[in-house]
């Protein structure tokens, strides 16, 4: 049985694309250009330069756009009011502090919020597979001998899988050097492990609250101890994520009729988030 959907409002009031989204998203592609460029020896302030970070910006924007427009297609279509993408541009070693949607209706029930929740994980993990699949095909395996400095990536087993996949047994000695399509994908599922964690109004969190209502609070508890314990003792920037999270809140607002429950059917695509944050999730991303 299809859900209903619930229009708040008439479509003189729907949220449309406005400049400063069109800003935002113009700004972001230069700042991920101009790190890709950088990332690949180019030289940011020529135009011959700046055009070998195309790959990778086009790589992370799409992975991104994906990821952001699962939530948006999914609310327009129960009929929930939520903005277009916010593209977030930074001067960071990644060119972007990623992309974001503002909901401005209540959610209905939690089987709508659960596939609000589980549509941009999916879409971007899948997106990130895509990207991370065609650019480790065109990623060189080097000797470790005399690249020891600068960062290294952390691995999850999504990637690894990948990899086993397209180049099958790394020699003894030798490793991947990703490419910048490669990395935009690696990227892409950080970010998805990241949204999947469940605190607070997180895509974890909306999948997880529509799953155990109000124990969703003992759950965020449980995963910021996690993210202490990871900061402590594996990557500190899970110190800052697990701060960050507890600051902007770990409870998660309720739905409009809290009674519904899930359907078997959300009930397996649970278990697959949970899967996808597993396959995802790297606990030390960066390593100097």
């Amino acid at each position: 049985m299809r859900e209903n959907r619930v229009d708040y409002f008439s479509l003189e009031e729907k949220e449309g694309l406005q400049a400063v989204h069109i800003l935002l998203f113009i700004l972001t592609f230069l700042t991920t250009t101009f790190f890709g460029a950088m990332m690949e020896g180019g030289d940011p302030l020529t135009l011959s330069g700046l055009k070998k970070g195309f790959p990778y910006s086009v790589a992370l924007m799409g992975v991104l756009f994906v990821h952001e427009m699962g939530h948006f297609l999914t609310s327009r279509y129960y009929g929930v009011r939520v903005t277009f993408p916010y593209f977030i541009p930074a001067p960071n070693l990644v060119g972007t502090f990623g992309a974001f949607i503002k909901m401005k209706s209540p959610i209905p029930n939690k089987r709508i919020l659960f596939d609000i929740g589980f549509a941009g994980p999916f879409a971007g993990f899948i997106a990130s597979l895509i990207a991370l699949y065609f650019g480790i095909k065109t990623s060189k395996v080097v000797s470790q001998t005399g690249v020891e400095g600068g960062i290294s990536l952390g691995t999850n087993l999504a990637m690894e899988i990948i990899i086993k996949i397209v180049k099958g047994n790394i020699p003894e000695g030798h490793d991947i050097l990703l490419g910048p399509v490669a990395f935009a994908g690696w990227l892409g599922l950080l970010v998805t492990a990241m949204n999947l964690i469940p605190i607070g109004q997180t895509d974890g969190g909306h999948i997880f609250y529509s799953v155990v209502g109000r124990a969703h609070y003992l759950f965020a508890f449980l995963f910021v101890i996690g993210l202490i314990i990871l900061g402590s003792y594996v990557w500190p920037g899970w110190l800052f994520w697990a701060l960050i999270l507890t600051l902007i809140g770990m409870r998660h607002p309720p739905v409009i009729n809290p009674f519904i429950p899930l359907d078997r059917k959300r009930l397996f695509l649970f278990f697959v988030a949970i899967m996808i944050f597993l396959l995802s999730f790297s606990p030390a991303p960066f390593k100097f």
